[in-house]
């Protein structure tokens, strides 16, 4: 009974910090002594948990060391005039009364491409931020736009290591999913379209200030080839090059271009890549361009070690066992099984704030659920799931990192980030209304299924 007080502690405090702005950390630190007791309680030994905790924390090792690489490339992508750059020519080229729908389709575009939520915005999430703050555009309707096409990608690029993840764990075809997660996509994101482009109609880029292309070139020497750094890093991802080593090479190729080009000191850009970058001339573009950072990327770190640490101790000690066994006993239609899929997606994606995290967790807590022989349906729920429903929670990774890198709101985005609830919404209610067929947990009752 402990532990479900636990979970609802735990839950409560987590909405708490978010209502009252407090920083997550020290929350789900305070989470983690709650478990820590009663793990205690249990008749686990203090050295049993610090172990527990910490084969959970070092899960996050690879995550951290794209964090760190992703305040540094942002750093050097400023001192470069890369993001300045990409902001120019964005300027130029997009159309003002189709801003939002436009910021939509280009983070669409690019994470199939590149297959990663994180790289889509650190490469175009943040300049596109930078024009919305310029041009009198509410943040939270952008923010909302460009996480909402980050994770178009994420869930069914071939490129995505979640879409991976997921056919790994559900033993399937990676391409037969991808298609079918296409399939499932239609509908949404023609909806989705829909509303950005009104909302495009109704709240276009107010001002496109001609000073700002004035300011732009005053401070920086643009010109196509600093937009090297981002191709680079594009060609290299989808040559299967590891994100971590692609970022690696973007932020060196950066880091040159910012000592020829806008002939920054060495000393300076390392500085810039450490402590993120500022404009030092009193210029307009002091609080429009700055930021990046390995030292801005120290909060979210901390948040997923922890969390990593709490999900340590949930494995552990078997928190959902009796919630799984629960799920076995009744016969389910395919909509009620997503469902039940898809809150136990937000349980884990709530305590374990993380997507990959979630995403086995709730393998091993549904994949009972689902015949064999059903799979592929068992992925696609996943990913139809946690995949999105974990960038809808605010002090989960997949939405606490690009709004922390973007500098916005961790709750604001959420009625803007269209795609992400439409999508499971849709798929729902094709199940609720066109297939009445029951699953036993092992069994199939159909042969439609």
């Amino acid at each position: 009974m402990e532990l479900y007080v636990g979970l609802i502690i735990s839950f409560l405090l987590l909405i708490f910090s978010v209502l009252k702005n407090v920083f997550i950390g020290y929350t789900l630190i305070t989470c983690w002594l709650l478990f820590a007791a009663i793990s205690l309680k249990k008749g686990y030994t203090f050295n049993q948990i610090l172990k527990m905790s910490f084969n959970g924390g070092k899960q996050s090792f690879v995550v951290l060391k794209i964090f760190i690489l992703i305040g540094a490339v942002i750093g050097a992508w400023m001192a470069s005039g890369t993001i300045p750059g990409i902001i120019y020519y964005c300027l130029k080229y997009i159309n003002p009364s189709t801003f939002v729908l436009s910021t939509f389709i280009i983070c669409c575009i690019t994470s199939f491409l590149i297959g990663t939520s994180l790289g889509t915005v650190s490469t175009v999430g943040i300049p596109l931020m930078i024009i919305a703050r310029s041009g009198n555009v509410n943040l939270n309707l952008i923010a909302g736009a460009i996480i909402a096409g980050a994770y178009f990608g994420d869930r069914c690029s071939p490129m995505s290591s979640s879409a991976y993840l997921v056919a790994n764990l559900t033993k399937t075809d990676i391409y037969t999913n991808i298609k079918n997660m296409i399939h499932s996509s239609v509908i949404p994101f023609i909806l989705s379209l829909v509303f950005y482009y009104i909302f495009s109609i109704s709240q276009p880029l107010k001002v496109v200030n001609s000073d700002l292309y004035v300011e732009l070139l005053k401070n920086f020497n643009i010109d196509f080839i600093m937009l090297l750094p981002a191709i680079l890093i594009l060609i290299l991802v989808l040559c299967k090059v590891k994100i971590s080593f692609s970022i690696l090479i973007s932020t060196l190729s950066a880091s040159v271009l910012a000592i020829l080009f806008q002939g920054y000191q060495l000393k300076e850009v390392i500085s810039f890549i450490v402590w993120g970058f500022k404009i030092t001339n009193h210029s307009p573009l002091e609080n429009i361009i700055k930021g990046g950072g390995v030292i801005s990327m120290l909060r979210p770190s901390l948040v997923i070690f922890v969390s990593c640490s709490i999900a340590g101790i949930f494995e552990e000690i078997k928190i959902f066992d009796k919630l799984k066994n629960l799920f076995l006993r009744f016969p389910l239609a395919k909509h009620k099984l997503f469902g039940i899929t898809s809150i136990v997606s937000i349980i884990t994606a709530a305590f374990g704030c993380n997507q990959s995290i979630s995403t086995v967790m709730t393998n091993k807590i549904m994949e009972d659920c689902y015949n064999t022989t059903n799979k592929y349906q068992f992925a696609l729920d996943l990913e139809n799931s946690g995949i999105l429903i974990s960038a809808l929670i605010p002090w989960n990774i997949a939405a606490l990192v690009p709004t922390s890198t973007m500098n916005v709101s961790a709750t604001g985005y959420l009625p803007y980030a269209f795609y992400l609830y439409i999508l499971p919404i849709v798929y729902f209610m094709y199940f609720r209304y066109s297939n009445k067929t029951k699953i036993k947990c092992g069994y199939i009752n159909s042969s439609k299924c």
